[in-house]
């Protein structure tokens, strides 16, 4: 699982160029890309539209995102690592980072638009190269909801790939395949020979059972990871010939790229340039990779008692085997179960037998059709200044658990279709409404009517915890209207 080192005594060799007996893939400067940007519901309930697998922990107890920025450690100074991400993730992506070492400035290099791989890292590259980064400094790319169970496997891939990498090529990370998938990309490479990469032939997309098959019997053929490396010169020029508009926005620096960002083409790297270009290379990784692309997956990678069950949270199995069951806050009993998922959540619970990862998409698919708000909002959220947590909700109310960090305040706002009531739980608020400001502490309790201009904030040096009643025709999260905000909303 993830490291639990001291790392308050972690030095990185990159940093320590004077040590002749450090990687090969420390003697060179190397440039982390975390891409955060996706945004789905594979593992619904859990990942919603508000809050995407990368930021779960669904394998051990820190999130995917966090696990991957971790591995980076190992091989990138903190300085160096950086994630592209929606603007709507930065304050989410930032808190969770502040638990790596060395990660305390703010990482995210902000996406105007979801448009794939290919334009994501040619932002990051543009951002590098203004930050004062060279052309031939390595990237390495990896997506950020990926689980690698083995890290020096990781790193020592990562090695023969910046090898490959300053000699000019264009690396990806193949995934020695342990069963025919069918869901996947696939690498085909000429036969290996001493070097620890191999030259590639083709891509090839999502095989049928028996063509996979085929595939594995050769040895010759790997999954794509979408796990890169190229010196930045290198995907530039790439980009210049397979990708020209791209490449020569992203030449024109990060602020014209942006600008044309939401108008561009949806590219995955690689179909727009590793299926194109010449000097491809592959890297075979053995490291306990998934992509936990379902919960078929997360209990394939999970730890397992001795009748095959994996559960987290407060749960209790009785003649149960082969089951995933999570639980969140409240006791999940499970009784002769066989070859099940259970995944229990606040305001909803799904039930499912394993190896039904196939029909995820069609059930997400009629959820929607319902506009069911499950698989867009959260119970608990993360925002800049703290968190909520939705407590209940009826027709006309909803119950919040709110908290706000020391110095934090929400933004000056106002609602045309809600009014709210807070109760101070601890802490002690600062509220203004309609330009009149009062103190309240714990126990005390304040109205601010409906369209009422209001702000609340935290002013001491302990967390602040608010009960908020809203009451109102309609309590969606988008009925606000921000006059003033600290975080740029």
């Amino acid at each position: 699982m993830e490291s639990e080192g001291n790392w308050d005594t972690v030095t990185f060799p990159n940093e320590r160029e004077e040590d002749p007996n450090m990687a090969d893939a420390a003697r060179r400067t190397i440039h982390a890309l975390i891409l955060a940007g996706g945004s789905g519901t594979r593992l619904w309930p859990l990942s919603r539209e508000e809050l995407p697998k990368q930021f779960l922990p669904v394998s051990g107890t820190r999130t995917l995102l966090q696990q991957t920025a971790d591995r980076m450690c190992a091989v990138v100074p903190p300085s160096r690592i950086h994630v592209v991400a929606s603007e709507r993730w930065r304050s989410l992506v930032t808190h969770q980072l502040k638990d790596i070492v060395g990660i305390q400035k703010d990482p995210v290099i902000g996406e105007p638009a979801a448009r794939s791989t290919a334009p994501a890292i040619a932002l990051g590259a543009a951002h590098l190269l203004e930050e004062g980064a060279a052309p031939e400094d390595l990237l390495l790319v990896c997506p950020s909801d990926h689980y690698i169970a083995d890290r020096e496997a990781f790193s020592r891939a990562v090695d023969a790939a910046s090898g490959a990498a300053s000699d000019g090529a264009l690396v990806t990370f193949g995934i020695a395949p342990e069963w025919p998938e069918t869901g996947y990309g696939y690498i085909e490479t000429l036969a290996g020979d001493a070097r620890p990469w191999r030259e590639v032939l083709r891509f090839v997309e999502k095989p049928d059972a028996a063509t996979a098959q085929g595939y594995i019997d050769s040895g010759n053929f790997f999954w794509n990871a979408g796990i890169f490396c190229f010196a930045i010169g290198s995907i530039l020029a790439a980009m210049d010939e397979h990708l020209p508009e791209l490449g020569a926005l992203t030449r024109s620096g990060s602020a014209a790229l942006k600008e044309a960002f939401p108008s561009l083409s949806p590219t995955p790297l690689d179909y727009g340039v590793m299926e194109k270009a010449g000097r491809i290379r592959c890297v075979p990784m053995s490291a306990g990779w998934s992509d936990v692309g379902c919960w078929d997956t997360i209990y394939d990678v999970s730890p397992k008692d001795v009748s095959g069950n994996t559960t987290s949270g407060d749960v209790q199995l009785f003649d149960s085997a082969n089951s995933l069951v999570h639980g969140d806050r409240r006791l999940v009993v499970g009784m002769g179960l066989r070859d099940m998922i259970v995944v229990d959540t606040q305001d909803a619970l799904m039930v499912a037998n394993r190896g039904s990862c196939a029909n995820m998409r069609g059930m997400i698919h009629a959820l929607k059709s319902l506009h069911r708000r499950e698989l867009v909002e959260t119970p608990e959220s993360t925002r800049p200044w703290g968190t909520y947590r939705v407590l209940f909700q009826g027709d006309r109310f909803k119950i919040k658990h709110i908290t706000i960090n020391p110095g934090a305040r929400l933004s000056l706002q106002y609602h045309f279709h809600r009014s709210e009531h807070w109760v101070v739980v601890s802490g002690t608020a600062k509220v203004s409404v309609d330009g009149g400001e009062q103190l309240f502490h714990e126990g005390e309790s304040v109205f601010v009517p409906k369209s009422a201009v209001h702000r609340l904030e935290n002013p001491g040096r302990i967390l602040l915890e608010i009960v908020e009643i809203q009451n109102g025709e309609y309590l969606g999260e988008d009925d606000i209207v921000r006059l003033e905000d600290d975080f740029n909303r």
